[in-house]
C-alpha cells in the first residue's frame, strides 16, 4: 500500500516560496515592474514576521505563510550559490579589457571614493574600524538586477552605469574572499588569516586552470550530443565542485560559485550556458530576496523608522553625489550625470550578500546585518522610483542648459518634429536634393548624437507654444510630423493648422484609424507606416513566388484606393487622401 505523505514545515514552506516565484515572476512582467520588489514584499508578508506569526490563531494561514526560517536556508544558500555563479558570467575578461578604462577608472572611483567618506562618517561616531570598513563597501554597490534592466547599456547612462557595475561585480571576488579569510581565521586559533589567504588562493588559482584547459572540451562534448540538459549538469557540477572547493580551505562557498562563472564566461560556449541557466537563475534570485524579507520585522522597525528612513536616505544622497559629480569630471553631459547619480544610488542584492557574509564572519553584529537589510530592501524597491526622478532631473537639467534662443530664419525651410530614425531619413532625402530643412528634438541623446554627425537639429520641446512661435512657420515651406506619440501629433496638427491655414502638414500616422484622426485635425497628408510596410511586404512576396508585376502592382494600389476610401470614410473628408496616390502617377509616367 502506498505510504500517505506527510507535509512537513519544511517542505510547505518549500511549496511556498516555489508557488510565490510562480506568481511574482509572471505578474510583475505583466505590469513591467522588476520582480526583486516582488519577491521581498513576499518575503515580508508570508515571512515569520508577517502571516507566519498569525499560524497559532489561524492553523490556515501555515499554507500560505513560512513559518520555520530555519528549514529553508538551504534554499536560500542555493540560490546565493547561483546568483553569484550568474554575476560571474556577466564578468568576461573579455568585456572587461575592451571597457578598462571606464570599469577601472570610473567605476573604481565611484566605489571606492563612496566607501570611504560613508566608512569615515562610521568611524567618525565610534565604529570599529573593520566593521566600519566592510559595511561602507557594501553600501557602496549597486543593484546589477535592477539597474541595467532600467538603463540599457547602448544610452550614456546606460554604458556609465554598467562600468560602475561591472567593477563593483568584480570587486565581489576579493572581498568574498577576504571577509570568509578573516571569519576563517577569528574562528579558529589555529588557523591564521595568512594561512587561509595561501590555501585559498591556489584554490581559486587551481579552478581558473582547470576550467581553461578542461571545460572547452566538456562543452565540446555536450555540443556534439545536442542536448542541453548536458549544459546544465556540467553547468551545475563546476558550480557545485567549485563552491566546495572553496569551502574546504575555509572560504565562502559563494566565492567558489562566482570564480565558476567567470571561468565558463571564459569559454566560447557562455551563451548556450546562460540560456540553459536562466530559469535557474531567476528562481535562484527570488528564493534568496524571498529570504530576505522574511529577515525583515517590520513591527520591531517601526519604531526605528526615522533612523532607519534617515540612515537610508543619507545613503543614496552621498552616492548620488559622488556618482553625478565624478561623472561631470570626466566629461559626462549634466543630465547624465545627474539620471545616472540617481539610478545607481540605491543599495543592491550583492550588498545583502556581503552584508550576509560579514555577519556569519562575526565583522558585523546581528543586529546591523538586520537594521541595514531592512534599508537595502527598502532602497530595492524604490529603485524604480529612483530611476523615474533620475531620469526627470536628467531632463531638467539638460532643457535649463539647452533653451531656444535663436533658431535662426526659417523661410522656405521644411521643419522636421521629432528626430528619430524616420526624421533622419527625410532629413536624409531633403539633404539628397539640396533642400533646406530644419529638425526639432527633445531626446537630448538624440540630439546630441544628431548634432556630432553633422545634422540641422536644434533641442526643444515641441509641446510648448512659444518654441513654435519662435520657429515662424509662416514662411516654412513645410513642417513633418515624426513623434511616435499618437496623441501630442494629432494635438500639435490641430495648433498648427488653426494657426497656419496654408501650411502643408505631412504626419507620420500609426494606421489608417490614427490617419483618419490626423486628417481631422487638418494635416495635409498622413502616411501610415504600418499599412505602407504591409504594402510593400506583400509586394515582394508577390514577386519573390512569381507573381507579374504588373498584376502586382495593380492589386497594391487597387488595396490603397479601398484603404484611401475607408480614410476619406473615418475621417469625415471631403477629398480622398492622398496616400500613394503620388506613386501611383509616378509608376504611370515611367
Amino acid at each position: 500500500m502506498a505510504s500517505e505523505l506527510t507535509i512537513t514545515p519544511a517542505l510547505s514552506d518549500a511549496l511556498t516560496i516555489l508557488g510565490a516565484a510562480g506568481i511574482v515572476i509572471p505578474t510583475f512582467a505583466r505590469f513591467r515592474i522588476n520582480p526583486v520588489i516582488g519577491f521581498i514584499l513576499v518575503g515580508i508578508i508570508a515571512g515569520p514576521f508577517g502571516l507566519g506569526a498569525l499560524t497559532g490563531q489561524y492553523p490556515w494561514l501555515s499554507w500560505v505563510s513560512i513559518t520555520d526560517p530555519e528549514g529553508i536556508a538551504p534554499f536560500a544558500e542555493l540560490g546565493i550559490v547561483l546568483l553569484l555563479f550568474s554575476i560571474g558570467l556577466e564578468l568576461s575578461f573579455r568585456r572587461l579589457i575592451a571597457m578598462r578604462r571606464m570599469v577601472f577608472g570610473i567605476g573604481a572611483a565611484e566605489m571606492l571614493l563612496t566607501a570611504m567618506l560613508i566608512g569615515a562618517f562610521l568611524i567618525a561616531i565610534d565604529w570599529q574600524t573593520q566593521s566600519a570598513l566592510w559595511l561602507a563597501l557594501a553600501l557602496a554597490m549597486s543593484s546589477t538586477a535592477l539597474v541595467l534592466p532600467i538603463s540599457g547599456t547602448r544610452s550614456p547612462v546606460g554604458r556609465a552605469a554598467l562600468a560602475m557595475l561591472l567593477f563593483e561585480d568584480l570587486a565581489l571576488v576579493p572581498m568574498l574572499f577576504l571577509i570568509g579569510a578573516t571569519g576563517s581565521a577569528a574562528a579558529a586559533e589555529t588557523t591564521t588569516l595568512s594561512r587561509v589567504a595561501i590555501e585559498g588562493s591556489l584554490v581559486i588559482l587551481a579552478i581558473l586552470v582547470l576550467g581553461r584547459f578542461v571545460l572547452p572540451g566538456l562543452f565540446a562534448q555536450a555540443a556534439r550530443s545536442k542536448k542541453p540538459e548536458l549544459f546544465l549538469a556540467i553547468s551545475l557540477l563546476v558550480v557545485i565542485l567549485a563552491a566546495a572547493a572553496t569551502a574546504s580551505v575555509g572560504l565562502s562557498p559563494i566565492m567558489g560559485a562566482l570564480v565558476a562563472g567567470l571561468v565558463i564566461a571564459e569559454t566560447d560556449y557562455r551563451s548556450e550556458v546562460e540560456v540553459v541557466t536562466e530559469p535557474f537563475k531567476g528562481l535562484a534570485l527570488g528564493v534568496f530576496l524571498i529570504t530576505v524579507g522574511m529577515r525583515i520585522d517590520v513591527g520591531a522597525l517601526i519604531s526605528d523608522w526615522p533612523m532607519l528612513l534617515g540612515a537610508l536616505a543619507a545613503v543614496l544622497v552621498v552616492k548620488a553625489l559622488v556618482t553625478g559629480l565624478l561623472l561631470r569630471m570626466v566629461g559626462a553631459r549634466s543630465g547624465v550625470a545627474a539620471e545616472t547619480g540617481v539610478l545607481m544610488a540605491s543599495p543592491s542584492e550583492t550588498t545583502l550578500i556581503v552584508l550576509g557574509a560579514a555577519g556569519v564572519a562575526g565583522i558585523l553584529r546581528s543586529e546591523t546585518v538586520a537594521f541595514w537589510s531592512a534599508a537595502t530592501a527598502i532602497g530595492l524597491t524604490i529603485t524604480p522610483l529612483l530611476a523615474s526622478l533620475g531620469r526627470r532631473m536628467g531632463r531638467r537639467v539638460d532643457r535649463s542648459a539647452l533653451t531656444v534662443t535663436d533658431l535662426g530664419p526659417t523661410a522656405g525651410m521644411t521643419i522636421i518634429f521629432g528626430f528619430g530614425r524616420v526624421g533622419r531619413m527625410i532629413a536624409d532625402m531633403l539633404q539628397e536634393h539640396k533642400r533646406p530643412y530644419l529638425a526639432i528634438d527633445s531626446d537630448i541623446d538624440g540630439f546630441t548624437e544628431s548634432r556630432s554627425q553633422g545634422y540641422s537639429v536644434v533641442y526643444g520641446d515641441i509641446s510648448r507654444q512659444e518654441l513654435i512661435e519662435k520657429l515662424h512657420l509662416e514662411e516654412a515651406k513645410a513642417v513633418v510630423l515624426t513623434m511616435d506619440d499618437p496623441v501630442l501629433t494629432a494635438r500639435i496638427a490641430k495648433r498648427l493648422r488653426d494657426d497656419h491655414p496654408e501650411l502643408p502638414i505631412i504626419a507620420r500616422a500609426r494606421d489608417t484609424d490614427h490617419a483618419a484622426a490626423l486628417y481631422r485635425a487638418g494635416v495635409t497628408d498622413a502616411v501610415p507606416e504600418a499599412l505602407e510596410a504591409s504594402l510593400q511586404l506583400s509586394e515582394a512576396v508577390l514577386v519573390d513566388i512569381g507573381v507579374a508585376m504588373g498584376p502586382v502592382i495593380a492589386s497594391i494600389h487597387e488595396k490603397r484606393s479601398v484603404l484611401r476610401a475607408e480614410i476619406m470614410e473615418a475621417g469625415d473628408l471631403d477629398v480622398e487622401p492622398t496616400l500613394g496616390r503620388r506613386r501611383l502617377d509616378a509608376d504611370r509616367a515611367t
